[in-house]
């Protein structure tokens, strides 16, 4: 299976603090990878360097055997890599419809554009015209995805998809997953709900104080063992 994107000792700083610590990663094409652990363990911090909001050495990020460490994030959003941002971050003063319209920047050729997505998340279709703000948790959730599907992305990396949201939206979101990787794209996500990191994903890496604790198949990793990798124990 073809390696898309790797770390090698990827080390992270905030001034003098020093946020990840010889972060190994691994992934692969038409692969789903979760990255779960407790807050503060890196997650965030490491999506932040794979999308060049954190300044990486060049050799410690590899994409399609391209060395990209410290690349501008607009850059490596054209290179083909996408964010949904914890939190969401929308344009407030866009609709809808200009939100999932701000992915198209990149310029990327591929399969998603407004009627597929509309198709994905058919909410979004009959509020198209309404302004962003107007939306509930998960309907902004919904556009933060479709945002980043919009730039054609060959792999998709979510922040912390179900946070703050009702665990029916939760399941909803996550049920559209397997329809955005059908097609080949691959899929990092950040998630502090293991049973559901786990369940969805074919690996799983678990962070603990900036450090890979744990790194195996999901299907075969025990509770015990992911508990002890989560809180140290």
């Amino acid at each position: 299976m073809t390696t898309l994107l790797q770390t090698h000792d990827l080390k992270a700083f905030y001034g003098d603090a020093q946020a990840l610590f010889g972060i190994d990663f691994e992934l692969r094409a038409n692969e789903l990878i979760a990255i779960i652990g407790a807050n503060g363990a890196g997650k965030s911090t490491f999506l932040k360097c794979l999308t060049g909001l954190i300044k990486s050495p060049r050799s410690a990020i590899v994409w399609k055997d391209q060395a990209i460490g410290g690349a501008p994030p607009g850059q490596i959003v054209q290179m083909g890599l996408a964010m949904v941002p914890e939190g969401r971050r929308l344009f407030p003063s866009l609709t809808v419809e200009e939100n999932l319209l701000m992915g198209t920047n990149a310029k990327r050729r591929g399969p998603w554009n407004l009627q597929r997505l509309y198709k994905l998340f058919p909410i979004l279709q009959e509020r198209r015209k309404l302004p962003s703000t107007t939306l509930s948790g998960g309907q902004q959730q919904m556009v933060a995805i479709g945002r980043a599907l919009m730039s054609n992305p060959d792999v998709l990396l979510c922040d912390e998809l179900s946070l703050g949201l009702a665990p029916v939206i939760i399941r909803e979101i996550y049920a559209t997953l397997p329809k955005i990787t059908a097609e080949g794209m691959s899929v990092v996500i950040v998630e502090q709900d293991v049973s559901m990191a786990q369940s969805v994903s074919s690996r799983l890496y678990c962070l603990q104080e900036g450090r890979v604790s744990l790194h195996g198949e999901s299907s075969q990793l025990t509770r015990d063992q992911i508990s002890r990798a989560y809180f140290g124990a």
